[in-house]
């Protein structure tokens, strides 16, 4: 871990992302951490959650290690003060530099990975600016093509759609999108995560997995002949499997990642198991993004009673990531 640096962004202002970047001052942290957000933001809620907090600015110039209490802040300044609880549209805009900011410099070798807190797509969307969410905004800017993946509950959860509604499933997926999201996922479990050889889990879409056709044709039609073509490329994969036993903890044990069709298909078992521990990773990308698992938490701002779990784990998981990497 020692000499990593890792970028973390406060996410939405009137969220809890703030709070948990002062959290992480509080840390013994054994890699340098550099919050990219309006400094001002930061003293403000730290004046609020009753916590010590001392900010250096950052400097890629200065080699400066973490210290308990202690933050290196890359400011990024607010359009509108915000209040706990309540979103401003006019920093929609805020929260996109930031991420900007990190991927810059993750990409420049300025970071080593970037970690990011919480947004809010709905005030985004209402400042006049189209965001799905992070994953895609990600995407867009580095020209990548990206999967989704969650770990959490002894589990590594891919999807294959995201953020789409239910009616607009079937149609989005396609053998061509199929080979190519589980070419990112069998590409990075062996790059990024050091599995050799995975073993990869696929959920049909319909219930039972089609029933042989009887309730869907998707998994004979699409699903089986991207399979079968990866596996004739080499590629371990099991299925598709009916998504109601998949997820049997003695099957679990023999699979490294599964790959679920849909949001709502894969991520309430893995959320149910570790909500509040699991942590979102962009495979995909050309540089290693983690994220908490759970959303801004308007209610919790500015009240101290953020958990911080989720965030430290993206933390270390950027940071194993990250190790790997070099």
């Amino acid at each position: 871990m020692e000499g990593l640096k890792l970028a973390l962004t406060a996410g939405e202002p009137a969220g809890i992302g703030p709070d948990l970047c002062v959290q992480m001052a509080q840390l013994d942290l054994p890699y340098n951490l550099v919050v990219i957000a309006d400094r001002h933001l930061l003293r403000e809620r730290a004046r609020l959650l009753q916590l010590p907090l001392k900010m250096t600015d950052y400097s890629p110039d200065i080699e400066v290690k973490h210290k308990t209490g202690r933050l290196q802040v890359l400011h990024v300044p607010l359009a509108k003060r915000p209040t706990p609880g309540k979103l401003e549209s006019a920093n929609a805009r805020y929260v996109l530099k930031t991420l900007e900011r990190a991927v810059e410099g993750c990409g420049n070798g300025e970071f080593n990975a970037m970690v990011t807190g919480p947004v809010h797509k709905g005030i985004i969307n209402d400042a006049g600016i189209a965001f799905t969410g992070h994953t895609e905004y990600l995407a867009q800017l580095t020209n990548s093509r990206v999967v989704m993946m969650l770990v959490g509950g002894g589990m590594r959860v891919t999807l294959a759609t995201t953020h789409l509604p239910l009616k607009d499933v079937a149609a989005a997926i396609t053998r061509e999108m199929l080979e190519q999201k589980l070419r990112i996922i069998w590409h990075d479990l062996i790059a990024r995560f050091a599995i050799p050889m995975p073993r990869i889990a696929v959920a049909g879409l319909n219930p039972h997995a089609g029933e042989s056709g009887h309730l869907g044709r998707e998994e004979i039609e699409t699903i089986i002949p991207a399979l079968d073509k990866l596996r004739a490329e080499g590629m371990d994969l099991i299925g598709p499997l009916p998504a109601d036993t998949l997820f049997n903890p003695p099957k679990l044990k023999n699979y490294d990642c599964i790959f679920a069709m849909y949001h709502d298909q894969g991520l309430p078992v893995l959320k149910y198991a570790s909500f509040g521990s699991a942590v979102n990773v962009t495979l995909g990308l050309p540089l290693i993004r983690t994220s908490v698992d759970h959303g801004t938490a308007l209610d919790l701002a500015g009240t101290g009673r953020a958990d911080p779990g989720s965030l430290i784990a993206a933390i270390e998981m950027a940071a194993m990531l990250a190790g790997n990497r070099k």
